[in-house]
């Protein structure tokens, strides 16, 4: 499951048999999508009529790996969101 740690164990096979047991693998995380962005906000200094200002944090959990981009969509009360390119 998602942010569980998996360990492991690996045998090595040839044509005369098996080795022992590796030493336990040491709990790599199940890698995820990042949280979605949290306390988006209008930065009023910003914001003006050709321009609209906008802060936010990163969620908790990146998914394991760096955030490299964001995508930002709007709409205007009552229509449906469009991605901004």
């Amino acid at each position: 499951m998602i942010g569980d740690h998996i360990y492991v164990k690996v045998i090595a096979v040839n044509a005369f048999g098996e080795s022992i047991n590796s030493n336990v693998g040491d709990g790599a995380e199940v890698l995820s999508v990042p949280d979605a962005p949290v306390n988006v906000i209008n930065v009023i200094e910003v914001t003006n009529a050709e321009a609209i200002g906008l802060s936010w944090e990163d969620g908790v959990s990146d998914g394991g790996t760096s955030i490299i981009d964001y995508e930002i969509f709007y709409a205007l009360e009552g229509q449906s969101y469009s991605l901004l390119d």
